[in-house]
Formats: C-alpha cells, structure tokens, sequence
C-alpha cells in the first residue's frame, strides 16, 4: 500500500540540494514530485517518492548525509498539527508518547515507540513501506529532527548515551558529529536515540493543562478522519515488534487494546490475515538486511523473528527460490517472492 507523509518533509530540501551542486527542481520531477508541493506543508504525498528523491540526491551529490544536512535546520512548527502534541505534554515523556501516538498524521511510514529498562530509554524509529537502498537518507532525516526536538527541551548541551543506526558508517562523520554531538554507532538492531531515563522526566515549560485538552480535541478529530486501517496498524506493529522476539498476533492485539481473535476478523475484512501480513513485513526486512553484508545472517535471522539460522534459511529458499548466499553473491536482477505458503511462521 501506499503510506502517505505531510509536504513538510521537503522544508529546505531546495536549499541543500543547491548547497551541494544540484538543481532540485530537476530532481523532484524525476521522483515524480510537483513542485507544487514546495508551496503547501499540508499536502500529502507518497512517502515512497519522497525516499527515492533522497536517495538519488545523495548519490547525485556524492554525499552520504543528504538527510541530516536537511534535518539540521528543522523546527517544530515544521511538525504542523503534530507539534501541538509534543508542546502540550507535562513531561516530555508525555510529549514523546503523544508524538507516537499522533505520529501518522505527520507520516504514515514512520513508527515510533519507546523501551525503557531500569534507567535507559530507548526511542526507536522504524521506517516502512520502502524498498532496499531506499531508507538511509529518510532515516537521517527522521532521527535528526528527533534529536533536534529534544534539544529544544533539555537544552542544547545535552547529549544522549548514543545515536544508533541500522545503515553502516559513511566515509566521512563531519555531518553526523556536527548533528548530534555524541556518541554514534552504526551496524546497530534499530534506529533510534538512547538516552537515561530521568532525561524524560523534564517538565515542557509551555504545557498549559487547557489547552492541551484542546490540542488532543483537534488531533483526536484528525486522527479520527483519516484512513488508518486494522491492517495499517498490525502491519506497523509487526515491524517493531519482531527484532524483540515476541512479534504474535496476542501481543499485536495487546498493543492495540483488543482481542487476537479481533485482529484476526477485521484482516479478514480487508483479505488478509495475522501470518500474510507477518510473511510480507519478513520479505521487506530481508531484502534490507540481506543485502547489507556487514550483517551476520544469524543476526538477520533474529531481527525477522526466526528461532534459528536453518528456520530462516529455509523461508528465504521458499520466498525467494534461491540461498541466502547465492542471493549474496549475486542478485538476480528482478527477484520476486514467492508468496505462496504465506501462513508459515518459520519458527
């Protein structure tokens, strides 16, 4: 399906990519972007366009931080409906739940949530919908304004444990340092920020207990309008859930505040089911992580939720028709999944 994002996702875009030689006008007709939208922060377009258009610019200007050069300047009024909610949060915790929980009407591809052990908080960001090669520079692009929010409310000398990233190091780290100031890892399990747990309990100056019922009012009725549906939602989940180990639909319904057996019903509704959807987010990560070399397949058989290496060799041969290290080794030039068989877990 096709996942949906706000036009303010492109605020500056022209401007980096004229800083690094390019004519970004040229670039968005070839992504298949109206410059039209340049004019409209509320126009919705396709998030899948919006990653190839990164993602060519980059490789067209030979740098591998197009997203973080555009994140650097983010605001939160760039957030748009969205800002409401994290500016109208007693804590910034509260602020951090109520962007995830809002998160869609800023992005649709974008999911976020928080895990906290002890006194360490993780806030992890999961990008869907795309395709390999295609996340990098939306990845920056996300967890840089991530950052940068932060900063805003716990001051700018403020550094997290670390800024992890799926993608392997780039040539250079100017960028990445210049952004975030703090220790960076790539090679990582997920993108996201760590941070202690005590950060999140710093008080937003602006919180006002009025208007923030007023705030979750108007983004309650926003988020009533749009077209999230039961396969959206498990969909979003399953890509979040499966590197912890515990991806089911029990614990799918769980986060939703339902029961398995009601996930189940409303799929059918739509044609489809717990385990094809399961099967379809696993084809999507492993053309990911497969092709990412530095990745030990024992560590891509765990993020996509198989109990063992030999489980996940044998749903990527019955997906894919061919080994892992023949797909490795050499892609065939237009692979397509095999589909069939879709109820198998694997495990």
């Amino acid at each position: 399906m096709a996942y949906l994002l706000r036009s303010a996702s492109l605020t500056n875009y022209v401007d980096v990519a004229r800083s690094v030689g390019l004519d970004p006008y040229r670039h968005l007709r070839a992504a298949g972007i109206d410059r039209s939208v340049l004019l409209d922060p509320d126009m919705r377009i396709p998030a899948e366009a919006v990653g190839r258009l990164l993602e060519a610019s980059a490789q067209a200007a030979g740098v591998e931080d197009f997203g973080l050069r555009m994140a650097e300047t983010r605001h939160l009024s760039n957030l748009g409906p969205l800002g409401f909610a994290v500016q109208e949060g007693p804590t910034l915790r509260k602020a951090l739940d109520a962007m995830s929980y809002y998160l869609r009407l800023q992005n649709e591809a974008l999911y976020m949530r928080m895990e906290e052990t002890e006194d360490v908080v993780v806030i992890r960001q999961d990008m869907i919908g795309g395709h390999p090669g295609s996340m990098r520079q939306g990845t920056q692009l996300a967890l840089g304004v991530l950052f940068r929010m932060l900063n805003l409310f716990l001051g700018a000398t403020w550094k997290p444990r670390s800024v992890c990233f799926m993608h392997n190091a780039p040539a250079s780290l100017a960028v990445y340092q210049r952004v975030f100031g703090a220790a960076i890892a790539f090679n990582q399990d997920f993108d996201g920020i760590v941070c202690l747990a005590s950060d999140l309990d710093a008080e937003i100056p602006s919180y006002d207990p009025v208007m923030a019922r007023q705030a979750r009012q108007y983004l309650d009725a926003m988020l009533a309008q749009s077209n999230a549906t039961m396969t959206d939602k498990v969909r979003k989940l399953v890509f979040a859930l499966l590197p912890t180990g515990g991806c089911s639909v029990e614990r799918v319904a769980q986060h939703l505040g339902v029961e398995a057996r009601t996930v189940q019903r409303r799929l059918a509704d739509h044609g489809e089911s717990y385990s094809s959807i399961l099967d379809t987010v696993r084809v999507d990560l492993a053309t990911r992580y497969v092709d990412s070399l530095d990745r030990r397949l024992s560590e891509v058989a765990t993020l996509l939720g198989f109990s063992s290496l030999s489980a996940f060799s044998r749903w990527f041969g019955g997906r894919f028709g061919c080994s892992v290290s023949k797909w490795r080794g050499g892609r065939p030039d237009a692979p397509v999944p095999n589909r069939q068989g879709a109820g198998s877990r694997g495990h």
